[in-house]
């Protein structure tokens, strides 16, 4: 039987569940002012089950007009358990832009198939801010 999920806004009492999930992943609390501003400002989605914060989500709409995921974090415990990709579905459905961009490094595989399981499509790719590992952009619209 599939666990039931429920993706929400992120409110400012889970900030320190957030940094310690986002520390999980990048070994410090380095993005913990960016997760605090999205929080105010209603940029990030949470997503809970009955153990808790599965998982998170961060947004702008200042990438050319459009909106930009700039941070998906999932809980290592909570991985391939479909988490990222309904975060995806749900962010999609209300994005407050028609065009939704991403990006991901070159060598996260895995993310890259999530993408394009979401419907998300290749849009290019920029060079120079991992050394050796290319940014790639993905592209949906609210539309397709």
């Amino acid at each position: 039987m599939k666990e039931k999920m429920q993706i929400m806004q992120a409110n400012i009492e889970q900030v320190d569940a957030l940094c310690t999930m986002d520390k999980e992943i990048v070994g410090d609390f380095s993005r913990k002012e960016m997760i605090i501003t999205a929080i105010k400002e209603k940029r990030c989605l949470v997503q809970g089950t009955h153990r808790g914060i599965a998982g998170f989500l961060i947004y702008t709409t200042n990438f050319f007009e459009c909106s930009f995921i700039s941070l998906i974090i999932v809980k290592p415990s909570e991985r391939r358990k479909g988490v990222a990709t309904s975060l995806l579905a749900h962010f999609v459905h209300m994005a407050p832009t028609l065009k939704i961009f991403s990006s991901t490094n070159q060598s996260n595989l895995h993310m890259q198939k999530v993408f394009e399981l979401a419907g998300f499509k290749r849009s290019g790719y920029i060079e120079n801010l991992d050394d050796g590992d290319p940014e790639i952009i993905y592209y949906k619209s609210q539309v397709d």
